[in-house]
């Protein structure tokens, strides 16, 4: 009894630990969205510039998801964890403290270096550590500290702003929480991990990090509202067609050192397995809707014509619905196993986007959707997904595998918010033909250059509030209330294209996952007694 009293605390503390640590990784790149204005004025650049404390972070998180996977599986996961957290705060406190746009941009990247890899060994070390029968419920954790905090981020940098006035403490808060996981994690988390003796292919690292930065990269030159023109702009074919060539020599690459005394940084043999791929689009499906979930404030503000100020109360339902989620998902990973999960998931989710277009129009309506929606993404987050990508992959390719299906959510969740935007974006081209047919519905005529004065006053759809507020104070009452109305179509037209569009990736999270548990099922049929990738 005691034996397993020791048991249950020598996981709990690192379970502790590594909950906290992933939301404070996964805080800090929404955490800062709320600030950009301020950071912009701090350092006096131009906003195209100030998307640039994001992008890097994104592409940091990128390059550095991969090496933290692979290094742990090589080094150990409680000495890459430390140096991760080590490097998380470091970032932050060079971030707090710089004095140029440029000194802060090179910090951040510092500091996303540092927290890209705190879920990849976390995810990691339950997978190895943890009883297979708590596996689920342990990652369900982990998946909805990830979930809750990319959700709650901006609400909670604009509360720390509104508190200190100061930009700084949205870093400098990270720095205690750094110092106190290091400290604790020297004494709590055990290491009982085989390490590997083979030789590290720091080539093979070198050449994957630059294909995936090639390829992040080309994707941040997307613009959604000209999508064509966009995929035939050189800042964008150019890049992505030597990521993907310099992916291509990486594959060849790996599978040359498959059998040599160098280990490959990702096993050809587990990319050879067809349920370890389908896994990794279901990884990607589950970063899309994640992406689709961080407009629904803005759906709030300006189709509910809720308050800027209260709508990110009203984000706190599915947020708390996403950690709901992410606990039940967990669980139910250990009763029912993973297909059934991501099954549920899939429809739970489809169904809560589709009252969106359908139904709702009013909050206590968008309670309920978004309580879906919470509770079905969150149920794809953490324990499904990692234990379907590395039931093959030994204890040695943990580490990689659950590194390689969260860069797939990443590179999702750099690509579907430019589409998403694109359908807010070139949802008020339409403006003016919504103008116009209410006008001529209610009898109203409205001279030429009035119609086109009001019709270009929402065009590119940044500031939909605003706009309101302008048309608010237009003294006829029959052409405001239909100015109103015709912004309020204009902008429902584009959540539905959003919305319409995150029904399709749930639906299709649904059939991928039911494909995979068929493929899963032929795979152990033909299974051999060694099966196993362990022995690389």
């Amino acid at each position: 009894m005691k034996e397993e009293s020791g048991m249950q605390k020598e996981m709990k503390w690192p379970l502790i630990l590594f909950a906290v640590g992933v939301f404070m990784a996964a805080l800090d790149n929404g955490i800062i969205t709320s600030s950009l204005t301020t950071l912009n004025a701090s350092f006096g650049v131009s906003p195209t510039w100030g998307a640039w404390t994001i992008t890097l972070y994104t592409l940091g998180l990128a390059i550095s998801v991969p090496i933290a996977g692979k290094l742990s599986d090589r080094f150990g996961r409680k000495k890459l964890f430390l140096i991760e957290v080590a490097l998380f705060g470091i970032g932050s406190l060079l971030v707090a403290l710089s004095t140029s746009f440029t000194f802060f941009l090179i910090a951040r990247v510092i500091q996303a270096l540092g927290g890209g890899g705190i879920f990849i060994i976390a995810s990691s070390y339950v997978l190895s550590k943890f009883p297979a029968q708590r596996q689920g419920t342990a990652l369900g954790l982990l998946g909805g500290m990830n979930g809750i905090a990319a959700i709650l981020g901006p609400n909670i940098g604009a509360f720390i702003l509104d508190i200190t006035g100061n930009w700084h403490w949205l870093f400098l808060i990270n720095v205690p929480i750094a110092i106190l996981l290091f400290i604790v994690g020297i004494r709590y988390i055990q290491e009982e991990q085989e390490l590997s003796r083979a030789a590290v292919d720091w080539s093979g690292i070198a050449v994957l990090t630059l294909g995936v930065l090639s390829l992040m990269y080309s994707f941040s030159n997307l613009d959604g509202v000209n999508m064509l023109q966009s995929l035939a702009s050189p800042m964008f074919y150019s890049f992505f067609l030597v990521g993907v060539a310099v992916l291509v020599i990486f594959y060849f690459m790996e599978k040359r050192l498959e059998g040599s005394d160098r280990e490959p940084v990702v096993s050809t043999k587990l990319l050879g397995i067809a349920s370890f791929r389908w896994t990794l689009l279901i990884a990607f499906f589950s970063g899309a809707i994640l992406a689709s979930v961080i407009f629904i404030p803005g759906f709030v503000e300006q189709y509910l014509g809720v308050s800027s100020t209260a709508s990110g109360y009203w984000f706190t339902p599915l947020a708390l619905a996403s950690g709901i989620g992410a606990g039940g998902g967990g669980y139910l990973v250990d009763r029912k196993g993973p297909i059934w999960t991501l099954s549920v998931a899939g429809l739970l989710s489809a169904i809560g986007f589709l009252l969106f277009p359908l139904w709702v129009e009013h909050i206590w309506q968008f309670v309920i959707a978004s309580t879906l929606v919470g509770i079905g993404f969150g149920m794809m987050l953490g324990a499904p997904v990692n234990v379907l990508v590395t039931e093959q992959a030994g204890e040695n390719n943990k580490g990689i595998a659950v590194a390689t299906s969260s860069l797939f959510r990443q590179m999702a969740m750099a690509i579907a918010p430019t589409i998403f935007a694109g359908f807010l974006a070139r949802s008020f081209s339409n403006l003016g033909s919504n103008i116009q047919s209410g006008l001529a519905d209610r009898g109203i005529e409205v001279p030429p250059a009035a119609l086109e004065q009001y019709a270009s006053g929402g065009t590119s759809g940044n500031d939909v509030s605003s706009l309101m507020a302008g048309l608010s104070k237009i003294p006829d009452a029959n052409i405001r209330e239909t100015l109103l109305q015709a912004v309020h179509q204009t902008t429902g037209q584009g959540y539905n294209g959003l919305f319409w569009s995150a029904v399709i990736f749930s639906v299709l999270t649904l059939i991928v996952a039911l494909v995979t548990g068929r493929l899963r099922q032929k795979e152990k049929q033909k299974q051999q007694p060694e099966g196993s990738l362990g022995s690389t």
